[in-house]
């Protein structure tokens, strides 16, 4: 969500929990001006905060000219001082999909890994035992990347992408209707497409090129891994992620404002499948 309108819109996903002291409002509203200023970002949102065992971890991304594939994400312990995580590759990932538990909270702290690899000398194979060190700061930016491809979510119409393929923000969306916001089919993954790819022309024929190209909740697996509900005598639809708890986004029917947040452990509810 925008860090312009952080107190406006926590109250609106306050009844999920999620919720800010009014020093940390103040001073993630100072610190992240600064922020956009010396990065040089066309503009910064406030991505949430994952849990640790000493610490937490509040997280912030820049945008540069680009929304989806030009994002840089920062991360700070005390809201005041930003330090840049490396982009998370499909090697971190794997890496540290391996680690269990919690966040400790220490950026520096390094997790071990034993790994059993065969190495072929001649017709012996031998098995050999690798100890693997993983950063707690490559673990977190894995966890970042993972709920951004699986759980950020915008509403269709929001964002259009450009005949040179970049993707801005809508300035003509005005929200959708109250009838629209009420279905799952109108909201979309803000990442890059996997599902949109594997569609037929056939089925592409009514789709909008400038708006639906990025893939729809609808066609997520396990269905019902998301809660949409209306809140406040429903003025406000919310999103909640079962598999990525913690994950609420939130919408004002007929109006352009919406936004999203994570406030949660960081661990992915891998037993969604056995609860539904």
């Amino acid at each position: 969500m925008d860090f312009r309108s952080l107190h406006f819109s926590l109250d609106l996903v306050a009844g999920s929990g999620l919720v800010l002291s009014p020093e940390q409002k103040a001073t993630l509203q100072t610190s992240l001006v600064i922020l956009k200023r010396h990065y040089k970002f066309t503009r910064v949102v406030f991505w949430g905060k994952i849990l640790g065992i000493k610490a937490d971890y509040y997280i912030a991304q820049g945008i540069g000219h680009d929304e989806i594939s030009d994002k840089k994400t920062l991360y700070s312990l005390n809201c005041m001082e930003w330090n840049l995580l490396p982009p998370a590759t499909k090697t971190m990932i794997d890496e540290t999909s391996v680690i269990k538990g919690c966040f400790l909270g220490d950026p520096s702290h390094d997790y071990e890994h034993i790994e059993t690899r065969k190495d072929e000398d001649g017709h012996e194979a031998q098995e050999e035992e690798i100890t693997v060190k993983i950063k707690e700061e490559q673990r977190l930016a894995a966890a970042i990347s993972l709920i951004d491809k699986e759980a950020a979510v915008v509403p269709r119409g929001a964002y259009i992408k450009t005949p040179h393929g970049l993707v801005h923000t809508n300035r003509s969306f005005e929200g959708l209707s109250v009838s629209d916001a009420g279905k799952l089919s109108s909201y979309f993954h803000f990442a890059e497409p996997v599902h949109l790819k594997q569609k037929s022309l056939l089925e592409k024929a009514d789709l909008d090129p400038s708006i639906d190209f990025m893939d729809s909740l609808e066609n997520d697996i396990p269905k019902g891994s998301w809660s949409l509900q209306f809140e406040k005598c429903s003025s406000v639809l919310v999103l909640r992620s079962l598999l990525w708890c913690g994950l609420t986004f939130y919408h004002i029917p007929m109006t352009p404002q919406h936004g999203y947040i994570y406030m949660g452990t960081g661990l992915k509810n891998i037993d969604l499948p056995f609860m539904l």
